[in-house]
């Protein structure tokens, strides 16, 4: 079998995942857990680019992971100008986008691609590409119209593990992705809900501003005219009113936690505020379930849970009460972007898919 090492990264809020592949064997993974007092020494997300990525080098270093032989750099994709599915070449101007900001903000994840280019430039035959970033968009026009000309919606979801997952059922039933209609609910600290139209997400909730439901620490649709008024009474900044929305909002403003294994906990101690809660977010998702049949028009091959709310049973079991009638219902726990990553580049490397220009 050919030699073919990967490296992959994925920079999160509070830790960086490295991980190393031959083909499709890991070799090594390292979740870098990185301390808040270390964190906040940094005025933005983008000033923490030496520190990650020395951090980075260091544990390969102490690993003893030679990086002569890798041929493909997987960095997990940050917040660009919208883009359709699929393996982008990390180039000039997705790096300016990135540092600079201006587009959609600052992510963690935009840290990804600036890493992986720093290292292709000591490594002669090694190239650094992104795939599916969070600002995947595959809106079908109608979807775009929010109700007033003044706001457009816009695609930001789960776009990696989504797209990974319906892949992954596609394979189990031994179809192409292409072919099917899915909608797939990725929970975690955030939550989206596709329509996966033969291969395209043609509708979704913006997942980082917290529309659609209510998750571990996003708030969620919230009821306009209440929002509306708290904006404007004096009393909150906008910095204050986003982190209602997105960092403290959902679970957390409830319960004073975002940990849905802890309250899953209080639930089977009799809890019966946190029975409410969790009945209250599995209930707002299968309504999101509901709205995306709608859009596939009751034409559903299958119904994909994953994130991971979706290792809880309580959770999962309520939502089935209320849409098993749409269609069979599937549950991928968890997500693992690395390996979503890491395959994506072996595409790569067998010429089985197409590498895209970021423009």
């Amino acid at each position: 079998m050919l030699l073919n090492f990967i490296l992959v990264l994925n920079p999160g809020s509070t830790s960086t995942k490295v991980a190393v592949y031959n083909n499709k064997k890991i070799l090594f993974l390292k979740s870098i857990k990185h301390k808040h007092e270390d964190l906040k020494k940094f005025e933005s997300i983008a000033d923490q680019y030496e520190f990650r990525k020395n951090i980075v080098l260091e544990e390969l270093k102490n690993a003893d992971i030679d990086l002569a032989p890798i041929k493909i750099i997987m960095a997990r994709g940050g917040l660009l100008k919208p883009i359709k599915s699929g393996i982008y070449e990390v180039n000039a101007l997705m790096k300016e986008d990135l540092i600079q900001t201006k587009i959609l903000g600052e992510h963690a994840s935009n840290l990804g691609a600036l890493i992986a280019d720093a290292l292709v430039q000591t490594l002669p035959q090694a190239k650094a590409y992104i795939v599916d970033p969070v600002v995947v968009d595959e809106l079908q026009d109608v979807a775009r119209i929010s109700g007033n000309a003044k706001f457009e919606r816009i695609s930001i979801f789960h776009a990696l593990n989504q797209k990974a997952v319906a892949r992954e059922h596609a394979r189990f039933l031994s179809k192409k992705y292409e072919d099917l209609n899915l909608i797939v609910a990725h929970i975690g600290g955030g939550a989206s809900v596709g329509a996966h139209c033969k291969g395209r997400v043609i509708d979704v909730n913006n997942g980082l501003d917290g529309e659609g439901p209510f998750s571990p620490e996003r708030s969620g649709t919230l009821p306009v005219g209440a929002l509306a008024k708290l904006c404007f009474s004096g009393e909150f900044t906008l910095d204050q009113v986003m982190k209602m929305i997105r960092g403290e909002g959902g679970m957390y403003s409830y319960l004073g936690t975002n940990n849905a294994y802890h309250v899953s906990q209080l639930v089977e101690q009799g809890d019966e505020n946190a029975k409410l809660i969790m009945e209250a977010m599995a209930y707002q998702v299968s309504k999101e379930i509901g709205a995306m049949a709608a859009v596939l028009k009751g034409k559903v091959d299958a119904i994909l849970l994953t994130g991971g709310v979706s290792f809880n049973e309580f959770f999962v079991d309520n939502i089935k009460q209320h849409i098993d009638y749409i269609g069979p219902v599937h549950v991928y726990p968890g997500e693992d972007e690395i390996e979503a990553l890491a395959m994506n580049g072996l595409r790569v490397i067998r010429n089985e898919a197409e590498v895209l220009e970021y423009i």
